[in-house]
């Protein structure tokens, strides 16, 4: 160390400026000698090299400083001697340096005070070293150069490193925030992996969204002191300056650096996302190019995941309720379906169609809203609430929260609806859960189903649980529902005429052209099991055309055969006569037919007239004047009113069987058939009465005033063929 040193202080001081702000270069002495440690403190004190002091750390043997350099990491320099408890002890040095530590980045400058011992060029060759010196040349201004050579290559090599480094964790948290589609989970996604990027604790960083609507921004993602206030509004984060700051990011939409790091993510789906970290100033170029790359790939994943979060609300929640939709309530059956303590509820309002008719469809959805209000008030979670379908809910929860009494309560008080007072029926089933539903969550829904038809039927307005025997049920209905559609298709029905009689004189007036099925020789099935099944499914309809130009074409034929003023009497079925296109679908069968209105009456039954009396007073009126008869039949078996019956403008009534049953040697026991006679005869209608089987049965009703019969003590149903037959006999 030589006299030119203190030129060299002056030099320093006059070149550099100290940042005493700044972490100082921390430089290792390695080095057996005491002597050494102290010169080379005396040498470097007060030096600043590229505006940092040097601070020295000292090891006096190579088994000591690899200690060191396994605790600190900052260390930028050595200042190696060679020789020290051997002679290779500092090659061998570098070489766990390298290899065993794998510290690429810290500069080593050699140190001998033998050069023999290690050659200057093979020593160069062999091992990764920035300089090497004998101790002799190394006066302070040779010092302080070997040191400022390798201090800027340490820090080269270091800045490739954290380049290196930030952008294999962009790619890593790229490739890892891939596959997360939850928004909220993928802003904490941003958070972890933003701080590893920039090597601190996830301590104070917040990330925020700015909604599309006027709704102020929310927290979305928080770590540390902030996590509590996740999903609350920006305006309630109570330090003001990273508040602000990143108001001032969404507004500006760029990032700002200045009061720590704000991040701005332009995401087009909404008017952008903000990430704040606090405690970071003056960040260098590198950081700062390597947090723009980090946003530019992450930019694209929330896109990504928004996108994911619009399809699955569409997938899986109603856009109007903003409840679950089937698909999502599927999910958390299948999730939920092994705890058998679970109940399933389908909830169904009643007549719900008629407020959308007489209403409109917007009172409707605040029908809706109002209804499904107040199911989540009653059920609050853990049970879940879905909307199953237009004014269907379901409802999942445990053996407490869903039953009976919980659902039909939700219905007792009237609804405000746009301060409008309104009365809803609700038609519920209920399932329990069980491992043993081989086919999961299609078959909790189908049984619930099931269960809800069964409910609208026998207990509308009610709860009803689901059964073993109603599957069954169901599953029967199906069967025979598939039959009758191959047997109407493949003409296995047919018409059996059974003779209307005078019941004075006995001539046959007409015949009632009654359906049937053949299922074999031996077997068929009764009207009153597959009739109610195809009018629920709407098979009725085509089939009541085609027994209308059957019966007809019958009649057609029987009037060529010479039995003029014959009646034909042709039932006609609920959803027959509410086609809107009945009346004109009539004219034209018989004018197909080329038959006198006047030789047809149509059978109606009391269901047709419940709810729809004016319609169908219309549509009667239409069909009378076209010249064709209306008799009721089955009269006394539904609801209808003489009201009812005043208004309607009908030529007969039909006493059902049931009635005449009744009827023994002893008169009417019931004195119904005695009623609905003497009600004919207050109407001037003529009455007609099913099912007569013996003589006491027909002198009794003649003797009430009933008019006309029918029943097997004049004739069985007989097919076409064999009715024409019957009928030659009867002349």
């Amino acid at each position: 160390m030589t006299d030119d040193n203190n030129q060299l202080i002056f030099v320093e001081d006059a070149v550099e400026n100290p940042a005493s702000n700044h972490e100082p270069w921390r430089v290792l002495v390695v080095d057996d000698e005491e002597d050494v440690h102290g010169a080379t403190e005396i040498a470097l004190r007060g030096l600043l090299i590229e505006g940092r002091f040097v601070k020295l750390d000292h090891a006096y043997s190579a088994q000591e400083a690899y200690q060191i350099l396994t605790r600190e990491h900052n260390i930028t320099v050595i200042l190696l001697d060679v020789v020290m408890e051997s002679d290779d002890a500092g090659l061998r040095l570098v070489k766990r340096i390298r290899e065993e530590l794998n510290n690429q980045a810290i500069r080593i400058v050699m140190r001998t005070g033998q050069p023999g011992y290690a050659p200057l060029i093979e020593t160069i060759r062999a091992y990764d070293i920035n300089d090497y010196r004998t101790k002799s040349e190394l006066t302070r201004v040779r010092l302080f150069t070997s040191l400022t050579v390798a201090i800027r290559s340490y820090r080269q090599i270091r800045q490739l490193e954290i380049s290196r480094y930030g952008l294999e964790l962009i790619i890593s948290a790229s490739t890892g925030l891939s596959k997360i589609h939850a928004l909220r989970q993928y802003a904490e996604g941003i958070v972890t992996q933003l701080c590893s990027l920039l090597d601190i604790a996830p301590e104070g960083l917040i990330c925020v969204a700015s909604a599309q609507q006027d709704e102020p921004p929310r927290i979305i993602a928080a770590a540390g002191r902030y996590r509590e206030l996740i999903q609350c509004p920006l305006e309630e984060l109570p330090d003001t300056a990273p508040r602000d700051v990143l108001q001032r990011c969404l507004q500006s939409r760029e990032h700002l650096y200045h009061e720590g790091i704000c991040l701005y993510f332009d995401v087009g789906a909404t008017r952008g996302i903000a990430a704040y970290v606090d405690g970071f100033h003056d960040i260098d170029a590198i950081t700062r190019n390597l947090l723009e790359v980090f946003c530019t790939n992450v930019t694209v994943g929330l896109e990504n995941v928004l996108l994911q979060e619009r399809l699955y609300n569409t997938a899986y929640h109603d856009p109007l309720l903003h409840l679950p939709n089937r698909n999502r309530l599927i999910q958390l059956i299948t999730e939920r379906g092994a705890d058998e303590n679970m109940r399933f509820a389908l909830v169904d309002l009643d007549d719900f169609a008629e407020i959308n008719t007489v209403l409109d469809h917007r009172f409707g959805d605040r029908v809706l809203q109002a209804v499904a209000d107040r199911l989540a008030a009653a059920f609050a979670p853990p049970a879940v609430l879905a909307r199953i379908a237009g004014d269907t809910f379901g409802l999942l929860g445990n053996s407490e929260q869903i039953t009976r009494h919980n659902i039909e309560q939700v219905f007792t008080a009237p609804f405000d609806v746009d301060g409008e007072l309104i009365r809803i029926s609700a038609t519920a089933s209920l399932v329990r859960l069980s491992r043993e539903m081989s086919e999961g969550d299609a078959e909790v829904l189908k049984h619930a189903s099931i269960a809800l038809k069964q409910a609208k039927l026998l207990n509308r307005g009610r709860a009803e649980w689901f059964s073993v025997d109603l599957s069954v049920a169901a599953r029967e209905r199906i069967r025979m529902l598939t039959e009758l559609r191959a047997a109407f298709s493949t003409d296995r029905l047919f018409l059996a005429y059974q003779p209307q009689v005078d019941l004075l004189s006995g001539k046959v007036l007409g015949a009632e052209a009654l359906l049937r099925w053949q299922v074999d020789d031996d077997h068929s099935i009764p009207p009153d099991q597959f009739i109610p099944l195809a009018e629920q499914s709407g098979l009725m309809v085509p089939i009541g055309q085609w027994v209308l130009r059957t019966a007809c074409h019958q009649l057609k034929h029987l009037i060529e055969l010479g039995h003029s003023g014959f009646r034909m009497a042709i039932n006609v079925s609920h959803s027959q006569f509410r086609e809107p296109d009945f009346v004109t679908m009539l004219a034209r069968v018989l004018d197909d037919c080329q038959v006198a209105a006047e030789q047809v009456e149509l059978e109606l039954t009391e269901s047709i007239v419940i709810g729809h009396i004016e319609s169908t007073t219309r549509k009667i009126i239409e069909i009378r004047r076209m010249g064709l008869s209306v008799a009721m039949d089955d009269f006394g078996t539904g609801y209808s009113s003489l009201n009812v019956l005043q208004q309607l403008d009908i030529d007969r009534l039909k006493i059902d069987r049931a009635f005449v049953k009744e009827i023994d040697q002893s008169g009417d026991s019931t004195g119904i058939a005695d009623l609905v006679i003497a009600l004919g005869h207050r109407l001037n209608l003529v009455t007609i009465a099913e099912g007569v089987e013996n003589e006491e049965q027909r002198r009794h009703l003649l003797q009430l005033g009933c008019q006309e019969g029918q029943g097997y003590l004049f004739g069985r149903p007989l097919p076409g063929a064999e009715f024409e037959d019957w009928m030659s006999t009867q002349d």
